[in-house]
């Protein structure tokens, strides 16, 4: 099942026959009050969001799914007629899974749709113990410590992270790290990457330099 909070009535029918003429079940709704009704009983599988909504707008609606056992990890795409890189990357920074721009394509949208599910629906991750250096990531257990202390991340830090130790040694291009960690199939200069890794950098201070920068490429974790 997926859900769609969208207060345009013409985008919201295209989206739902679109989606229903894929063979996926769909529910749209106009205002956020529907919406959470309808998710206090059931979860869908994927939640696509506009931003620009009444009453509430979909960054605050983002920011409480994630706050909730029950919806932390579900995956969001947002939909937004803004074109500001600062309002992707809040969503991004927020937990969304994915944006996309309006006006948008129904193929491009129903892509993203797959890509989204597929990872969301992926084997489990082996039960294993990531080493470089003093730096170590528990993915069962989802911590990662410096020197024995342990390392507060956030949710896209530590997919940052666990994605760079998986191939140390290795240069991930800004394209790679973009659509694996947050989704994204183009725009690999969006700065949300290098933000990220700066921050990353010093919440692991004496291994922070552990990820190296490969100007005109991308990063690798040596």
């Amino acid at each position: 099942m997926i859900y769609l909070l969208e207060d345009d009535d013409s985008i919201r029918k295209l989206v739902l026959y679109a989606l229903e003429n894929q063979g996926m079940s769909a529910l749209g709704f106009a205002e956020p009050g529907e919406f959470w009704q309808a998710m206090q009983e059931r979860t869908p599988e994927l939640l696509l969001l506009d931003i620009m909504l009444p009453g509430e707008d979909g960054i605050s609606i983002l920011r409480r799914l994630r706050e909730h056992e029950r919806s932390k990890t579900l995956p969001v795409i947002m939909l937004t007629a803004k074109n500001a890189e600062y309002d992707r990357v809040l969503g991004l920074d927020t937990g969304a899974d994915d944006y996309i721009t309006k006006p948008f394509g129904m193929m491009e949208l129903l892509a993203r749709i797959r890509a989204v599910l597929r990872r969301a629906q992926g084997p489990e991750a082996a039960e294993t113990v990531l080493r470089a250096g003093e730096l170590e990531l528990d993915e069962a257990r989802h911590l990662v410590t410096v020197c024995g202390e342990s390392v507060s991340l956030t949710a896209k830090e530590f997919s940052l992270l666990r994605l760079l130790l998986q191939n140390r040694g290795r240069v991930l291009t800004r394209q790679v790290l973009m659509d694996r960690v947050w989704g994204l199939e183009a725009e690999p200069e969006n700065r949300t990457l290098d933000v990220h890794i700066r921050t990353l950098r010093a919440k692991l201070g004496s291994q922070g330099g552990l990820i190296e920068t490969v100007r005109g490429v991308g990063y690798k974790l040596v």
